[in-house]
């Protein structure tokens, strides 16, 4: 989905995004569940990982790791964006700081260890507070959607705002995050019990479509018997408790079929999500050269072109990340010879 909707989102003639076309608007809502899926899977693993660390025993090595694994997509998401030959040339810019997924992300990792050591461990705790975070973000979006900061330096202000062009900010999207903390909380807690598989997939397919069709007629519902104007205002821009919606009914249909898709060719793609996401970066928007697909072609594409180079592009970049791309190997490598040398060197 990452890769399609990058690819013809960049490369598809303007003239042929028409609202009114029921093939693009179908194409135009799915993208739309791409996000909101990366970001809430995310915390769902790195969650689940760690609250079963602590069952074996390796917690603390489960949330230095993540740690570094943070800090490292926070890095790797600056670097995507460094214009090498702009700087060679002395020519300088904030554009680099910009923020997009990769670095939400790596912070949303860490945000996640530091509650879980904060917690204590414990399991419950962390639950009922990611559960509460989730609710949190998603209800008060209305009070941060156009926040200013001032006087503030771009290099923490735009994980805040937009305003210097960052594509995501911490919030709201650590909220999906933390409702992917707290499903794994339950997968936890409950993975072993009878027809857990089944109540899963129903609950979720359930609490999708009420949260699709429904939420907004409850937070006006709200809005009406507590006269608070952010029930009213969440209401009539729902589209994050939509979103979290569209996503659980993706998780209930994944999981219902999940002997079906159990291959190893997407097993394999899923343990290559980050080089695919940097191979991808760089051809299309031209990382660190300044000329990927992006420049050298634009917004030219007809349709069927569209589709047909967009199952090109998914098929080549797949296959460079399996045979050529040893994104995470080298990165974690050379941070892990880094801290031996800090360690030694302050030792």
């Amino acid at each position: 989905m990452m890769l399609q909707g990058h690819f013809i989102d960049t490369l598809l003639d303007v003239s042929y995004r028409d609202e009114n076309n029921l093939i693009f608007n179908c194409w135009k809502y799915f993208r739309g569940i791409t996000a909101p899926t990366f970001f809430t899977i995310s915390g769902l693993i790195f969650s689940y990982l760690l609250i079963r660390a602590k069952h074996n025993g390796s917690v603390e090595k489960r949330m230095r790791k993540g740690l570094v694994r943070g800090l490292m997509l926070i890095g790797i998401g600056y670097l995507l964006r460094v214009p090498i030959f702009e700087w060679l040339i002395g020519k300088f810019n904030g554009y680099f700081l910009i923020i997009d997924v990769l670095q939400c992300i790596g912070l949303s990792l860490i945000i996640i260890v530091i509650i879980y050591r904060l917690t204590c461990r414990k399991t419950l705790i962390f639950s009922i507070l990611m559960l509460f975070l989730g609710l949190l973000i998603f209800i008060t979006e209305p009070l941060y959607r156009f926040i200013e900061v001032s006087n503030v330096p771009e290099l923490f202000s735009n994980y805040i705002t937009k305003d210097n062009g960052s594509v995501f900010t911490i919030l709201p999207w650590f909220g999906y995050v933390a409702f992917g903390a707290f499903i794994a909380t339950l997968f936890y807690r409950y993975l072993e019990r009878p027809r857990f598989k089944l109540a899963t997939v129903s609950s979720f397919f359930i609490i999708g479509l009420a949260l699709i069709y429904k939420s907004s007629w409850l937070f006006n519902k709200l809005y009406y018997l507590l006269d608070i104007k952010l029930f009213e205002d969440v209401a009539y821009y729902n589209y994050l408790f939509t979103r979290l919606g569209n996503v659980l009914i993706l998780f209930s249909i994944f999981y219902l079929a999940e002997k079906y898709i159990k291959q190893p060719l997407i097993s394999k793609i899923g343990q290559k999500t980050l080089s695919i996401y940097v191979i991808h970066f760089i051809i299309i928007y031209g990382s660190f050269t300044g000329l990927g697909l992006h420049q050298l072609i634009g917004k030219t594409l007809l349709p069927w072109q569209a589709v047909i180079g967009a199952l090109l592009f998914l098929t080549s970049v797949c296959f460079m990340s399996f045979y050529y791309g040893k994104t995470n190997a080298f990165v974690y490598s050379g941070i892990r010879r880094l801290i031996d040398k800090f360690k030694a060197y302050t030792s």
